[in-house]
């Protein structure tokens, strides 16, 4: 039975949920659109994806009403529509964020010789997009990919500084994200959350690993909404505590050039 035969079988049965090659299918069907042939036509798209052209148009079709795609009415060919901006508009924010602070990064990496890095938030950890290296040859560094679901990690205590104090508390009884275990350590931790978008960077002197310190300041963008943090990362012998302070203001001045360039409104940046 062929991969038509299986989708035409699902509409018959009346089955409303989509079968993964369904998904896949349609998936291609907007791969097939590019940039030297931006407007296609039914039999054009089906030839490429190497489909029926029936099932084609049923995809079309739908992919249409949700905005994927739009058809010409004068001659009846496709084009990607406004809603796949909409799907990608997070990724680009993110590569966005990435290469506007990049050359930031180098710069603080080549200042402090520590390893520097760009985080983002997934909604319940931060993930590493963006690292560069300490050129020394002990040092702390994390894949891009990295993620840190840790309520003690700098990266995530700039996160939660940003958020209300509720959404923090549901993170942590819903098991998303490791945080203090009894109301009293909970209610202690968001008041200094409070103190940590005060100050304008937060600090992880060895709470995650002994060896370890990290330092993350919040990246805001045009909108004045937290879009990523700096964080530096150091072994803990070349840290005293009192560099501490002098190194999270040079964390934070990084990440204000980065806010700068992405448009950040105003001082103290906050959300819109």
């Amino acid at each position: 039975m062929s991969v038509d035969d299986v989708d035409q079988l699902g509409d018959q049965n009346g089955d409303t949920k989509p079968s993964p090659s369904v998904l896949l299918n349609g998936l291609r069907v907007l791969e097939a659109f590019s940039i030297t042939e931006p407007v296609l036509g039914v039999t054009e798209i089906a030839r490429k994806v190497d489909l029926h052209k029936s099932s084609v148009s049923r995809m079309l079709a739908t992919l249409e009403k949700a905005g994927y795609v739009e058809r010409e009415e004068g001659t009846g060919r496709y084009r990607l529509g406004l809603g796949v901006i909409g799907l990608a508009g997070p990724l680009l924010a993110n590569l966005d964020v990435r290469r506007v602070a990049l050359p930031e990064l180098e710069g603080l990496t080549r200042r402090t010789e520590e390893t520097s890095a760009l985080m983002v938030w997934n909604g319940h950890e931060s993930v590493v997009v963006e690292q560069v290296p300490s050129p020394k040859q002990v040092k702390h560094t994390a894949a891009v990919g990295t993620r840190y679901d840790t309520y003690a990690s700098s990266s995530v205590q700039v996160f939660l500084s940003d958020m209300p104090r509720a959404e923090v508390q549901r993170l942590f009884e819903r098991r998303l994200l490791l945080g203090p275990d009894d109301a009293d350590s909970v209610s202690e931790y968001l008041d200094e959350l409070g103190e940590i978008r005060d100050r304008g960077y937060a600090v992880n002197d060895g709470r995650t690993s002994i060896e370890e310190v990290g330092i993350s300041a919040p990246v805001h963008d045009h909108r004045g909404v937290l879009v990523g943090a700096v964080m530096l990362s150091a072994p803990r012998f070349r840290v005293p505590h009192t560099m501490l302070d002098s190194l999270g203001r040079t964390v934070a001045e990084s990440a204000r050039t980065v806010s700068a360039r992405l448009g950040a409104p105003g001082p103290d940046r906050t959300r819109t």
